[in-house]
């Protein structure tokens, strides 16, 4: 049976709860998780750590101190916006508006990619080396994480692949979202070690990432690849493509590694076919397959038993009785071939009765 509804309900549903819920970096108290026993498997040394919503706040400040020299009106302006009362909830969008403020192009980007549905990857201005190392990650992670939300994995994982998790205003949420792109596009091994290192810190990230990101790595961890649930995966990812207008090389590459799947899968179905039809061969009506049961002969042809053709006669008993019932057992099987099989069968067998008590069907 095919796993394949666990990835259809449990990613789905764990982008639209995220999309709902503010993105703390999870050493806020409304966000953390209860303290309970840890999986030993996942129990390891964390190998990161989250900055306060205070500590990115003045990393921004020094940051917009550092590139707008002596402006003062926009050292203000980057104030007001941390000084928001929604601010700490979401480091991410907060600390993009407070580029934004000092940064127009920046705010061209968040504008025309703040429409729903309509985010597109950072412009390439963005990548590029003279555009200093703190606002291309900040971008760059508020852009994947927007087109997660929206299903655009195969857009979103390139964005998040190579960010640096320490250096990170949100590390939790890059593990997290990293993790569900490498989930859906099946790169098991990279999914797995992403959750990993995101439940190192397990009571201390938001309650719906450590729960979303268990569900994920064990349904992720069960997949074998080429496998039939890996093939129906990758046919609901070519899907998705389609459905984004996405109908380019990458979108035929993977429909091209899906017919090569399951062309593999039916030469192996065909193969075992073989195999068991080889060892069930043989002489006589029929071949003895797996247990010893006999299976009928897979083509029409002279039988090569070795039997000397004589057939045993059985006692049937004398007199012109054989195969008559008596009235109340013949009216009882009438009757029970009338509940269980259609009418025209009781129809047949009333007509054969009659010509038993007649004696048409008698033999001469």
């Amino acid at each position: 049976m095919i796993r394949f509804a666990t990835i259809s309900v449990v990613l789905p549903v764990a982008v639209a709860l995220i999309a709902g819920g503010a993105e703390s970096i999870g050493h806020a108290s409304e966000t953390v998780a209860a303290s309970r026993p840890r999986d030993p498997e996942l129990a390891r040394e964390a190998s990161w750590t989250s900055p306060t919503a205070g500590e990115v706040r003045e990393h921004t400040l020094g940051w917009v101190t550092a590139t707008a020299r002596d402006n003062a009106a926009a050292l203000a302006r980057v104030r007001d916006i941390w000084d928001r009362p929604d601010a700490p909830a979401d480091v991410v969008a907060t600390t993009v508006d407070a580029i934004a403020a000092i940064d127009p192009r920046v705010a061209t980007y968040r504008g025309a990619a703040t429409s729903p549905g309509k985010t597109a990857p950072p412009p390439v201005w963005t990548g590029s080396e003279e555009t200093a190392a703190f606002p291309r990650q900040v971008i760059a992670l508020w852009a994947g994480r927007e087109l997660v939300r929206q299903g655009r994995f195969d857009e979103a994982l390139p964005l998040l692949a190579d960010l640096d998790v320490m250096s990170s205003v949100d590390p939790a949420a890059l593990l997290f979202y990293r993790g569900c792109c490498q989930h859906w596009l099946l790169d098991r091994d990279a999914a797995v070690e992403s959750f990993d290192r995101l439940l190192e810190r397990e009571d201390e990230i938001p309650v719906r990432f450590a729960r979303l990101a268990r569900l994920l790595r064990a349904d992720i961890a069960s997949v074998e690849p080429e496998s039939l649930d890996h093939i129906a995966r990758r046919i609901r990812d070519v899907r998705r493509r389609l459905d984004l207008g996405h109908a380019g090389p990458l979108t035929r590459e993977v429909q091209d590694g899906v017919i090569a799947s399951l062309d593999k899968l039916i030469e192996k179905a065909e193969q075992q076919q073989q195999q068991q039809q080889g060892q069930g061969g043989g002489g006589g009506a029929g071949g003895s397959g797996q247990g010893g049961q006999l299976q009928p002969m897979d083509d029409s042809r002279i039988a090569g038993g070795r039997g000397p053709g004589e057939v045993r006669k059985k006692d049937l008993g004398a007199g012109d009785g054989w195969g008559n019932l008596p009235p109340h057992e013949r009216e009882a099987a009438l009757q029970q071939i009338s509940r269980e099989y259609p009418p025209h069968y009781r129809e047949a067998i009333e007509q054969y009765f009659k010509r038993l008590a007649t004696g048409e069907d008698r033999a001469p």
